[in-house]
């Protein structure tokens, strides 16, 4: 009885250390890209937003128990009235990356004077 005791115990702990060698990922945030989610009894909460218009999210979602709505987390800019408006108009949501430097561009001469 004491052995199997001992020996369940072990492989509780070993059971448990393996457990906490497995890395954990960081959660998964709610899709910004997209301007519709779909949302029903398949789709919980916000996890299905891929539709960057509400006539493709309502095509998905045709013939099933589903619904469309807004992306509240949606950074976007879209042209569709229903997507969530932006409370910061006069803020762009995405901001343009600056264009890369040229490596192959001509370095300035320094020790060429020009005069004005």
């Amino acid at each position: 009885m004491r052995a199997a005791l001992l020996a369940a115990l072990a492989i509780g702990g070993l059971a448990m250390g393996g457990l906490s060698l497995v890395p954990s990922g960081p959660a998964h945030a709610v899709g910004i890209r997209h301007a519709f989610c779909l949302q029903g009894d398949e789709y919980p909460g916000l996890s299905y937003c891929t539709f960057d218009t509400y006539a493709q999210c309502q095509a998905t979602a045709s013939g099933r128990l589903l619904q469309c709505i807004a992306n509240p987390y949606f950074a976007g800019v879209s042209d569709d009235p229903r997507a969530t408006p932006y409370p910061y108009p006069q803020r762009q949501r995405i901001r343009p990356r600056p264009p890369a430097p040229n490596p192959f561009a001509p370095l300035p001469n320094l020790f060429e004077f020009q005069e004005d």
